[in-house]
């Protein structure tokens, strides 16, 4: 097999060693013996770029680790699941909840607050930005967005019984709202 030299010389240099690394990995030689065939088969693949190697010895150690790690993975011990065990319950925080009821309710707001809240609360548009492209002062945009928060937030705890914490934190909320 020419061009293959160096990957038959390189083998025969670290199969005792590398069979031996397998074998004490998964305590099972026959096992070992198998993934240490898949080692030398990925070796013959690379076959003349094996023989530009810096380090053979190195390279067959990682291919081996690698080839080990999935084995591991591929055969990793699963256990039966009981049929009456009930499925996860994933509940989102009160605060992450809110969004189909904020969202019902700033449609009540009128336009103003509404505009207001959609580009700065939202869309993530400054103040300052904002009061430019609607030429009003900034203390005036300021003002108008802090009324526009009031009211939704007067709406959120008529229509969705919202709640807060004593840090003012959203603690609950009735999921449904009212329309």
């Amino acid at each position: 097999m020419p061009g293959f030299d160096c990957v038959l010389r390189a083998w025969h240099a670290h199969e005792a060693e590398l069979l031996g690394y397998l074998t004490q990995q998964l305590h099972d030689r026959p096992q070992a013996e198998d993934l240490l065939q898949e080692v030398f088969l990925k070796s013959m693949r690379l076959g003349r770029g094996f023989c530009s190697l810096d380090n053979p010895r190195a390279w067959l150690y990682r291919v081996a680790k690698n080839t080990l790690i999935d084995h591991l993975r591929a055969n990793k011990p699963l256990c039966e699941l009981p049929d009456d065990l009930p499925a996860p319950v994933h509940e989102r925080a009160a605060v992450d909840a809110l969004d189909l009821c904020l969202l019902r309710n700033i449609e009540r707001l009128g336009l103003e607050d509404r505009s207001i809240l959609q580009a700065c609360d939202i869309n993530g548009v400054t103040v300052r930005v904002f009061a430019q492209t609607q030429a009003l002062g900034l203390p005036a945009a300021k003002s108008r967005l802090l009324r526009a928060r009031q009211r939704l937030r007067q709406l959120l705890v008529d229509h969705c019984q919202v709640q807060f914490d004593e840090r003012g934190q959203v603690c609950c909320h009735v999921a449904s709202g009212t329309l």
